[in-house]
């Protein structure tokens, strides 16, 4: 990378298309773009590749292709899962289980259905993010149908006892439901060992297109359909399939998966270079949730004084793409709720910046982020100091 090339450390809020997984895509926006509903003889082309793509899918998580259902995002995804286990399950009971730390594409839809009459239980997290396990057994009462608690936080990074919660969830019949869209290219995905009942993923994290994930359904779990018209997705989302999109994100999944060891043991290299990096030269600041198990690209910071938008768009104009947390929520000026759960004073809640590092991201990249960040968090003090 030229020196005077800009930093992207977004890799949380999206990735770039690789190249490879561009090859694999073109052919179904030409030749082979047909729709796979169809008869005819194009059509039952871009059917095999379905297929083909759901095959291999399931193949890498451990599914048979009858449980990947295909959706146009991890949003999608979590909402097929909330909305369409609880329609399916309200006559079992009207309790759910979460935590305030979840993507807001589980928040918003467990809202809503509070809005409805649902009683969902928010379990608390320690400073690290993690939630208790037999706080989550204790929260299973009567009436508790669902649960949902993300794989990895997408804001900090922090990893959750996922099987452990299942096992547990499963031993009480409550339907299990895990947001695992941040880790494709550095966890294993494998839904056996998980024993989760449901599982989101989307493309664009790991490589992939944007506009397509997928709702992992275990055999037997009960969902209802939320999009209405025809019976694709084995009745379970209706709508003619992004065979591109899917064939990409085969492709995509496939790659991070066999790369994922290498890949993450050099980012987390990077990672901890970063880290001390800003140790030795920033004053006041604290890494989030380092003292936990937390995704190998993920380094949340927060400065105390200098509050979040300004680190961002002073990096911005520097040549440094960075966030405040989830890219969904941006333009929010209140503090971070992942932070803000984490129970921190509000100096550390409001001056948290996420860094998130990728497969292109290089030890020159991290040295220069590092001297840029220490270089404007001392102008942004300075000219705080100045105005007080």
């Amino acid at each position: 990378m030229q020196m005077n090339a800009r930093i992207y450390a977004d890799h949380a809020a999206t990735t770039p298309v690789r190249p490879e997984v561009l090859d694999a895509m073109l052919p179904y926006f030409v030749e082979g773009g047909y729709n796979a509903s169809s008869l005819h003889a194009e059509g039952r082309r871009a059917r095999t590749a379905l297929d083909n793509a759901r095959a291999e899918i399931a193949g890498i998580i451990g599914a048979k292709p009858s449980e990947v259902i295909f959706t146009a995002g991890g949003s999608e995804a979590n909402s097929l899962a909330i909305f369409g286990v609880t329609r399916a399950r309200r006559k079992d009971g009207a309790h759910m289980i979460s935590a305030p730390v979840e993507h807001h594409a589980v928040l918003h839809p467990l809202e809503r259905l509070a809005e409805d009459g649902f009683d969902v239980t928010f379990l608390a997290v320690d400073d690290q993010g993690q939630v208790s396990a037999s706080a989550f057994e204790g929260a299973i009462r009567p009436g508790t149908i669902l649960a949902s608690i993300m794989l990895a936080n997408n804001e900090i990074g922090t990893l959750q006892p996922i099987a452990q919660l299942a096992r547990h969830a499963r031993e009480r019949d409550v339907t299990f439901h895990t947001d695992a869209v941040q880790c494709p290219a550095y966890l294993p995905i494998h839904v056996g060992e998980l024993g989760v009942d449901l599982l989101s993923i989307s493309a664009h994290k790991f490589y992939g297109p944007k506009g397509v994930g997928l709702l992992f359904v275990r055999e037997g779990t009960p969902v209802v359909a939320q999009t209405l018209g025809g019976s694709q997705e084995f009745a379970k989302r209706a709508g003619t399939e992004n065979v591109a999109g899917i064939v990409g994100m085969a492709r995509a999944l496939s790659l991070a998966q066999s790369e994922r060891e290498t890949v993450s043991a050099r980012i987390s290299e990077l990672r901890q270079r970063f880290e001390n990096g800003l140790l030795e030269k920033v004053a006041d600041v604290r890494i989030n949730g380092h003292a936990a198990p937390r995704l190998a690209n993920n380094s949340n910071v927060s400065f105390a004084g200098i509050p979040a938008d300004a680190m961002v768009m002073r990096l911005d104009l520097e040549g440094a793409a960075v966030s405040t947390g989830s890219a969904c929520a941006a333009g929010a000026l209140e503090p971070s709720h992942v932070v803000a759960a984490l129970g921190l004073p509000e100096r550390w809640q409001r001056s948290a910046v996420r860094f998130s590092f990728g497969r292109t991201t290089s030890a020159k990249d991290i040295d220069r982020l590092v001297a840029l960040v220490a270089q404007v968090a001392a102008e942004l003090r300075t000219f705080s100091a100045q105005n007080a």
